[in-house]
């Protein structure tokens, strides 16, 4: 157990039983009445946001977890075949775990993955990656005005919105948190 008076900004704890990262706590202590902390958690399950206010002093559940570097190996159906780096075990890893991670990896990329009580919780794929624009329509000649964006097919199959001047062949670093595209590598 660990006060919520000693919150710092990444620590994980369980509440209601889900497993909540710290994302910001801001300690509050009015004129009147006791003191509280105010806190921003993300659900590293669900991924959600929530905003909760917590009694000064209050106790919660401190959670150990694991983050472990594994290597994406393959598709399995209702799963996906991880390795970890440093021992080479293979993991299978339930599709719903997963999310929208596979528009932005491909075969052999690296993956941080948190484990706790030997089960994974979130898979965080790294924050830019580099993919290439498998589709395009060309670029309208005269409509570079503006900041005029066209939808791309990559190589993973996501589909995302790029500037017109990017064709097919091109590889474009994409921010995965957003999806949004940052630059152009590689012509």
């Amino acid at each position: 157990m660990v006060s919520v008076n000693d919150f710092k900004r990444g620590m994980v704890i369980k509440l209601e039983g889900d497993i909540y990262s710290v994302l910001e706590y801001q300690h509050v202590k009015p004129a009147r009445g006791g003191a509280f902390v105010r806190s921003k958690l993300r659900s590293l399950t669900r991924g959600s946001i929530i905003d909760k206010t917590f009694k000064g002093g209050e106790k919660v559940e401190d959670v150990s977890i694991e983050s472990r570097e594994m290597q994406y190996l393959y598709d399995e159906g209702d799963a996906l075949v991880f390795m970890d780096t440093e021992s080479y075990e293979q993991e299978s890893i339930p599709r719903e775990y997963v999310g929208n991670i596979l528009d932005y990896i491909k075969e052999s990329d690296i993956i941080s993955v948190t484990i706790h009580e030997g089960k994974p919780i979130s898979i965080e794929p790294p924050t830019f990656v580099e993919l290439e624009v498998t589709y395009a329509e060309p670029g309208v000649r005269g409509d570079t005005a503006t900041n005029v964006l066209k939808p791309v097919t990559l190589e993973t199959g996501a589909r995302v919105r790029v500037p017109l001047f990017i064709n097919q062949g091109d590889v474009v670093k994409i921010d995965t948190r957003t999806g949004d595209y940052v630059e152009r590598v590689k012509k």
